[in-house]
């Protein structure tokens, strides 16, 4: 696998790289993973980076974007937070990726069996996690098919909200970014929401 230039950046367009994506997503549940020369690609990289994704996802150890996409050096921005949540400094994050990065997709990436999500669930009160957990409050109110037990103890209900927050995410980025919403409405790059099942590695994404 070749590292990506400003050539092979440009010639991709977001529906391209939503593709790579599936791709390495499909050889990482098969344990198939592409080789690589890592050390070539640190050489290839240590002047410019020309990634064609940015991957707002949690900071849960397993979810790693340039693992279970099967990535390497220079091909993706990876921005992790607790939760996969949105705030000021992310969508700056963001706006960097594409606007002056040339990424052509943001993918907004939840996962199963989240301790942030759980936590919010939980009504968790601990210092500043409070702050933290209180931006996942909307993907609960949201969730209005479960009647009773809605709390860690029901995983339906806790994958429910998982998704809320990933479909809030995203219209939140189109929303308060009008650099990136602008991208998007002339086709230069996919906004789009994920979510990354921790039992099967697969990614189903929201497209």
């Amino acid at each position: 696998m070749r590292t990506y230039t400003k050539e092979t950046q440009d010639g991709l367009t977001p529906e391209h790289a939503l593709n790579i994506l599936k791709e390495g997503n499909e050889r990482f549940v098969n344990n198939i993973m592409a080789h690589r020369n890592l050390l070539q690609q640190v050489n290839e990289t240590s002047a410019e980076q020309f990634p064609f994704a940015a991957i707002l996802s949690c900071i849960d150890s397993r979810t790693s974007a340039e693992l279970i996409f099967d990535q390497g050096l220079g091909d993706i921005l990876s921005i992790r937070i607790a939760g996969n949540i949105l705030n000021e400094d992310i969508l700056g994050s963001m706006e960097l990726a594409c606007k002056l990065a040339g990424s052509k997709l943001i993918v907004v990436l939840g996962h199963t069996k989240c301790g942030a999500i759980a936590g919010a669930c939980d009504n968790i009160v601990l210092g500043h996690i409070t702050t933290l957990l209180d931006k996942i409050k909307p993907a609960i109110e949201q969730e209005t098919e479960t009647k009773t037990e809605r709390n860690t103890t029901n995983e339906s209900f806790l994958k429910n909200v998982t998704v809320n927050n990933v479909f809030i995410t995203v219209k939140k980025i189109k929303e308060q970014s009008s650099i990136l919403h602008s991208m998007e409405q002339t086709k230069q790059i996919k906004i789009i929401g994920g979510l990354h099942d921790i039992d099967t590695g697969q990614v189903f994404f929201y497209e």
